[in-house]
């Protein structure tokens, strides 16, 4: 049986780790499906660009990846000194690249004065989004 990944991560223990990600039901991600001849081969530029987009806004650095017709596989590090030096504003910046962020985190970033409400929400989001942009075993 499988476990939950946040079980199974430790980045004290080590900040390297194997992951693979596959396809179900006979469902190709790339090449070529011997069966209907269909070609999937142009998704593989699509994941190999994706793959380098996201390991330049999260903290976890991508060693090797192998894309192959039905399954992916990374091996990733765990970036533990660029997540300690990220600040408030850093943190903000890269989770607006992948989400539409918060109206407080952008009255935040505007400069705008937080009431103590706001600031207690701004706290809770950048602690919440910071263990996001440094974990592999988020969801």
């Amino acid at each position: 049986m499988t476990s939950a990944r946040r079980t199974l991560i430790d980045p004290e223990s080590t900040p390297f780790y194997h992951i693979i990600n596959r396809c179900v039901r006979r469902a190709f991600l790339c090449g070529e499906d011997k069966l209907t001849g269909k070609s999937f081969e142009h998704r593989r530029g699509w994941i190999v660009d994706k793959i380098k987009a996201l390991s330049a806004i999260f903290c976890i650095d991508v060693c090797a990846y192998a894309v192959m017709n039905n399954h992916y596989h990374l091996v990733l590090k765990m970036d533990l000194d660029r997540t300690n030096s990220l600040s408030n504003r850093e943190i903000i910046e890269l989770w607006c690249k992948v989400t539409k962020g918060h109206d407080v985190a952008t009255k935040y970033m505007n400069g705008d004065t937080l009431i103590e409400g706001e600031r207690l929400l701004l706290d809770g989001l950048l602690a919440e989004w910071h263990e996001r942009l440094s974990s592999i075993s988020c969801t």
